[in-house]
């Protein structure tokens, strides 16, 4: 099956920008042109609010007036180096909008100059946080959730796997958008769609190498959940992938280990 037109519309844009691959620039260089792009989205909502989560910056949604919504606390994607809650901004107001529950986007700190676990820790804050403080935002602490693309999924992963071993809250489930759960990505899709496809492979291992650095470090789950050897107990899952993407693979295979160890 061919990719989507649409798909290939955006890719092809994004191809005419002309950008550097993202292992040939400086972190930095790659997020000040991004970041330059971004702008304001259109998406009407209820209400946005910009607040301390614990320390971490967050920006709050809200869908209507209600005072005990569920919340479902989002981590961006970027490969842990790029994006922001201005860059996921329409992603998550339309996730309010149409879900009716409340959304919580995570500012976490990022690599290279905040390397694994700091992300990680950001994001268990600002849940923890979100958890002690539900009723003063509006919402309800026996259903959030968390969740999140690319680099944000492998973050709800590894969110959700702390939360199963530390108490860390009662979670109602996990949202991952095609996370990136596997180190060494020694599966089909990224070779099959290494390349031709927005992410690439080598940009995937560049991201990789700012977040996980320290290779003594590549065996623990909190940092590559794959690596968990039982996910037994872990908040019910949903799991979407990209047909054309080289983490394709890694999302099925997460969802088969899902699976395998009985997470809903």
């Amino acid at each position: 099956m061919p990719l989507h037109p649409q798909s290939q519309f955006i890719i092809n844009f994004i191809d005419s920008l002309g950008d550097k691959p993202f292992e040939e620039d400086t972190p930095q260089n790659a997020r000040d042109i991004r970041n330059a792009r971004t702008t304001p989205s259109a998406l009407p909502i209820f209400e946005t609010k910009d607040i301390d989560a614990g320390g971490v910056p967050a920006r709050l949604y809200k869908p209507n007036n209600n005072t005990n919504l569920p919340l479902l606390v989002y981590y961006h994607g970027g490969g842990w180096v790029l994006g922001n809650v201005d860059s996921h901004d329409g992603v998550c107001r339309a996730l309010a909008m149409q879900s009716e529950c409340a959304v919580l986007s995570v500012e976490y700190r990022l690599a290279p100059e905040f390397p694994f676990p700091i992300p990680l820790t950001d994001s268990v804050t600002a849940t923890r946080w979100a958890y002690d403080n539900a009723a003063s935002i509006g919402c309800d602490a026996t259903r959030i959730a968390v969740g999140g693309d690319s680099a944000g999924g492998n973050l709800a992963s590894a969110v959700a796997l702390k939360a199963r071993d530390t108490k860390l809250i009662p979670l109602a489930f996990q949202l991952l958008i095609y996370p990136c759960n596997e180190i060494n990505m020694q599966y089909p899709s990224a070779t099959e769609f290494g390349e031709g496809f927005g992410l690439t492979t080598k940009s995937m291992r560049w991201f990789w190498d700012k977040y996980l650095p320290n290779l003594d470090q590549q065996s623990d789950p909190y940092a590559v959940p794959a690596r968990a050897t039982d996910l037994k107990g872990v908040a019910a899952a949903i799991v979407i992938a990209a047909q054309f993407d080289p983490l394709t693979d890694d999302a099925r295979l997460y969802y088969q280990k899902l699976v395998t160890n009985s997470v809903p």
